[in-house]
């Protein structure tokens, strides 16, 4: 996903002026081709993070459009005042991308996880929240974030995620719902790649007569309310929610809290698969560590068996 970040927003940068981009130390070789069509408008601002928010909001408020760009916790709790008070406040229209969300950088330890990062943004007014699940589905929230007037908070993937969205068959942008697997019994709701061990739990499920919806909402603020509404509809037994993040404040939470507003909450049986509230202390890989949280596929089947 953060090759495709760098290739969308260089073709970006050919057409609109305004847009600058500001890097945390990370990335530049990556970012060769934007420095070749825009070489006055790619910062490294070093590992100075809180300095690098000021600075996009201070280019925000002159009128350009900002990207930040760094890994997922440093770009989020390191420099959370400056993006309260210099971006949200203000209503500045900077991007902030989150590069290795969840654990993706799990072999890296605590300091690099990033299982907060939904639940604090969100807390803040003034700024979306979203959370692609392919390469497809953020470079079609890019092209959005570009005309939007106002703070943008964006957490992708590594590398190496598969594609999981058709452009001629999925409606891709922000807050744009889409089911990728149709089913009757159990609607599993999630965001970001992690969605894919969501669908291979859901295929494999199958073969002992569970039909599973899947759907990936790509956003948590703003949600594809139509969407939900149209779900409750369809009576499912049971609704899950699945994210790469903590189970306090994240998605899961922010679809509790729309089922209450909605008073809808009663209507629905809802089950959420997250983080638990506690550090990792033990070190491995992504796909190592989704499993010690039974967060991966086979966790994901053995709670819906469980159910």
């Amino acid at each position: 996903m953060r090759d495709a970040f760098a290739t969308e927003l260089t073709n970006l940068s050919k057409e609109r002026e305004d847009i600058v981009l500001l890097s945390g130390d990370i990335g530049n070789r990556m970012f060769n081709e934007f420095k070749k069509v825009s070489p006055n408008k790619f910062f490294n601002c070093g590992i100075a993070e809180a300095n690098m928010m000021s600075m996009a909001a201070g280019m925000a408020l002159s009128g350009l459009k900002p990207f930040v760009y760094t890994i997922t916790p440093f770009t989020t709790t390191r420099c959370l005042e400056q993006i309260r008070i210099g971006v949200a406040y203000h209503e500045a229209p900077v991007t902030i991308v989150g590069t290795g969300s969840g654990l993706s950088y799990a072999e890296l330890g605590p300091t690099h996880h990033s299982l907060e990062d939904i639940a604090i943004i969100r807390s803040i007014p003034n700024i979306r929240v979203l959370a692609p699940s392919d390469r497809n589905e953020l470079m079609s929230q890019l092209q959005d974030c570009v005309k939007y007037p106002r703070p943008t908070y964006i957490r992708i993937g590594k590398k190496g995620e598969p594609d999981i969205f058709n452009k001629d068959e999925h409606k891709l942008g922000i807050a744009k719902a889409n089911i990728l697997k149709e089913g009757n019994d159990i609607l599993l709701l999630g965001i970001g790649p992690i969605i894919t061990e969501g669908l291979k739990a859901a295929n494999e499920l199958m073969e002992d007569g569970v039909n599973i919806s899947v759907a990936s909402l790509g956003s948590v603020r703003p949600l594809d309310e139509n969407f939900l509404k149209m779900m409750l509809k369809r009576n499912f037994k049971t609704w899950i929610t699945l994210e790469e993040h903590g189970l306090i404040g994240g998605f899961g939470s922010t679809i509790l809290e729309w089922l209450s507003e909605s008073e809808e909450i009663r209507s629905v049986k809802l089950k959420r698969i997250g983080v638990k509230d506690k550090f990792l202390h033990e070190l491995g890989n992504q796909e190592y560590t989704r499993k010690k949280l039974k967060i991966d596929s086979n966790g994901i089947k053995h709670l819906i068996k469980n159910l």
